[in-house]
């Protein structure tokens, strides 16, 4: 196996745990929170993962590219497609409901905040699927 391939691993794992460590941690605990403090605990949260999620899927997508073109292995590409899918999601299907959090006071939340967050909890969902698949797939290609 190639270096960057093991490294691709590494990096889709860890963007894996990330985003289901929110899923089945984070995210159940602030839903707990009443809402000026659920949503003042989303807003910073949201934009340190972002960071790190978006960073994590665009290394793990190169790597994983880099070790397709090194082994002429397609089941690399396809983790690393996988991986990168997070980001046309995210912009498409939770990059809406995103801004209206973001709009929102937490002195005055929106009657709807709720229903937004079990709505971007669930999308979340599908972001840790990506990484776990990516991975799934990159460790196949490894084997």
């Amino acid at each position: 196996m190639v270096l960057a391939g093991l490294l691709a691993i590494c990096v889709a794992a860890a963007f894996a745990g990330a985003a289901i460590y929110i899923n089945f941690a984070e995210h159940p605990a602030r839903m707990q929170l009443n809402d000026a403090a659920l949503l003042s605990q989303w807003k910073p949260s949201y934009a340190r993962g972002f960071q790190m999620q978006a960073s994590l899927a665009v290394v793990g997508f190169l790597l994983g590219l880099t070790a397709w073109y090194q082994t002429g292995d397609m089941q690399w590409g396809l983790g690393a497609i996988i991986l990168v899918a997070n980001w046309p999601f995210t912009l498409l299907a939770i990059m809406p409901i995103n801004r209206r959090l973001e709009a929102m006071s937490p002195q005055e939340p929106d009657p709807d905040l709720r229903a937004l967050m079990e709505r971007w909890g669930s999308l979340h969902a599908i972001r840790s699927a990506f990484g776990a698949g990516a991975t799934i797939v990159f460790v196949l290609a490894a084997l």
